[in-house]
């Protein structure tokens, strides 16, 4: 199955880098948190990219949970009509590294990456 197939099943996918980078994250928080990714108004070109882990009991019933192997990425559905197919990606390069989103509904990113218009 392709990386563009599991993105359309899961509406947002996540690397195997991000998902070994944020177990680590997570561990240091020494708590069994989720992450939660959406969009805010703001950045360079009018919309950032906004993640932090949040604890479970904070889900909504109107959130999209994902699994992966037991740690869970969830989203707003207002966030979801600008993130649907983002694959969430890591790496440790050290020009350029950190997380990256390739988002398939930007119509144009900035040159950091952290935020887009669609």
């Amino acid at each position: 199955m392709t990386q563009a197939t599991q993105a359309q099943q899961r509406g947002i996918l996540m690397t195997a880098a991000a998902k070994e980078h944020m177990l680590g994250l997570r561990e240091k928080q020494g708590k069994d948190l989720c992450l939660r990714v959406g969009v805010r108004q703001g950045g360079c070109s009018g919309l950032s990219y906004m993640m932090d882990f949040e604890d479970p009991s904070q889900i909504k019933k109107s959130d999209k949970v994902y699994d992966y192997d037991g740690f869970q990425v969830v989203c707003d559905p207002k966030s979801l009509l600008y993130l649907y197919g983002l694959q969430l990606d890591y790496s440790d390069a050290l020009i350029g590294g950190g997380f990256q989103f390739t988002n398939p509904n930007a119509t144009q990113s900035c040159g950091c990456g952290k935020s887009f218009s669609a």
